[in-house]
């Protein structure tokens, strides 16, 4: 079994999409997600957190000690049912969700999904296993320089029945993408919530290993120019940490090579990172 950790981290996490749609919002039709008020980019936490589910679901295969609870298509009361089932024998058969048997669930879940007890999650949906604070937590990301969503037209050149093998009409399709955005995401890891949960070294491993490759494994259509730039972690010597993480995020700085232009890839952009001064931290550049 991998040790809890026993450091705090942060990282700023950079990564950018190419003629894609890094998450589309469908209170819009699917479009980018932009910031209304300045035409700046979003990429939901969710939208993040999802990706690393999938990377840990394909690397791990699914199963226990790091199967996945928040899955597509999953039945979470299922999940949560079985592990009342799993503690039972320990109360003895006790019957209902009494406090001690939902604690015991609780454990339960954390021990048998990495997203548990790496983001938390609420199980009081069927029967109870209660609530978990995760350990890690991911920001809205935000793009460098305002985007530019585009609406392009489609067409389908097939047609679905026989009847209408030699009509001239196409269907029209619709597809959004942006031709460029550099996202920054800022992320948080908690030693002191890990120990509740159970987030070990492995598991902090895997977390970092999720962010270097998840994008490799989710290519579509719609998102074939997404990659990540850079991984940039703060490291404390302490369980509760050594320096404000908003003072070490402004350490990172992001600037565009040719002032007023209009980037249209990562090389348009210069990244730096001031190391001068620190205390009790530790700069790692794991991208």
């Amino acid at each position: 079994m991998s040790q809890m950790i026993k450091n705090r981290y942060e990282f700023v996490y950079l990564f950018d999409a190419v003629n894609s749609n890094p998450n589309g919002d469908p209170d819009s039709g699917n479009a980018p997600r932009i910031d209304p008020q300045d035409g700046y980019g979003i990429v939901t936490d969710v939208c993040l957190k999802r990706k690393i589910r999938n990377y840990a679901q394909i690397v791990k295969e699914n199963k226990r000690p790091n199967a996945i609870f928040i899955e597509h298509h999953g039945v979470l009361n299922e999940k949560i049912k079985e592990a009342h089932e799993a503690v039972k024998t320990k109360l003895k058969g006790e019957k209902g969700a009494t406090r001690e048997q939902v604690g015991l669930a609780r454990q339960w879940m954390c021990n048998n999904y990495f997203d548990v007890r790496t983001f938390g999650a609420v199980m009081s949906t069927g029967e109870n296993a209660g609530q978990v604070r995760g350990p890690v937590q991911i920001s809205f990301s935000r793009s460098l320089d305002p985007v530019l969503p585009l609406d392009i037209s489609i067409t389908r050149m097939a047609v679905a029945d026989a009847k209408d093998e030699n009509s001239l009409n196409q269907t029209m399709g619709r597809k959004n993408l942006i031709p460029y955005g550099l996202y920054r995401c800022h992320g948080f890891v908690s030693a002191n919530l890990a120990q509740d949960t159970g987030f070990n070294e492995d598991d902090l491993g895997l977390l970092w290993d999720s962010l270097k490759m998840m994008w490799e494994h989710d290519r579509s259509a719609a998102r074939t120019g997404m990659a990540p730039r850079k991984l940039i972690v703060f490291k404390h010597q302490s369980v509760l940490g050594n320096a404000p993480a908003h003072q070490l995020f402004e350490r990172v700085k992001i600037e565009k090579l040719i002032a007023d232009s209009i980037p249209r890839s990562y090389d348009n952009y210069k990244v730096t990172v001031d190391e001068s001064g620190l205390s009790g931290v530790e700069v790692m550049k794991l991208i």
